[in-house]
């Protein structure tokens, strides 16, 4: 594919392996390069309507899938979840949010879809995100989150 080089050798031609469809309107490639040989992975998305985030002191940005993406890694580090488990979140998130009529978004609602989705991988990361995003005041608030786990 011309513009996609390898992302070991640099090299600019590539073949496609093996292509699947999922779920998400993503198109899945894995790819060989015609010169090392190695293969990686590509995902194709079809590029949809912006969506604006609504902040919650009312301002609005827009929707950038890198900052869950993002925020999720750092609550995954060092626990034993995929990069692909992490994606999948992702995905699943995104598409709630695009199946939606409004194309703003509130980022408590985002932040509350991502809750579910760590709750459901892992309960430290869910409880790492947690701490940030609800901004607990004190170890007692902190405590009775993880208390609610009922562990």
């Amino acid at each position: 594919m011309p513009g996609l080089n390898c992302p070991y050798c640099a090299h600019t031609e590539t073949r496609v392996v093996d292509k699947r469809e999922s779920e998400d309107e993503s198109t899945r490639r894995r790819r060989e390069c015609t010169s090392c040989v190695k293969r990686f992975t590509t995902y194709e998305r079809v590029e949809s309507l912006d969506m604006t985030v609504v902040k919650r002191n009312g301002a609005k940005e827009p929707f950038m899938r890198e900052k869950i993406l993002m925020g999720m890694k750092r609550a995954c580090e060092k626990r034993p979840i995929t990069d692909a488990e992490i994606e999948e979140a992702v995905d699943s998130v995104e598409r709630v949010l695009r199946r939606r009529k409004s194309t703003e978004v509130k980022s408590t609602d985002i932040g509350d879809l991502v809750l579910r989705k760590l709750k459901a991988l892992d309960e430290v990361a869910y409880i790492r995100f947690a701490s940030v995003y609800q901004s607990f005041e004190s170890a007692k608030a902190f405590a009775k989150e993880v208390a609610a786990l009922k562990i």
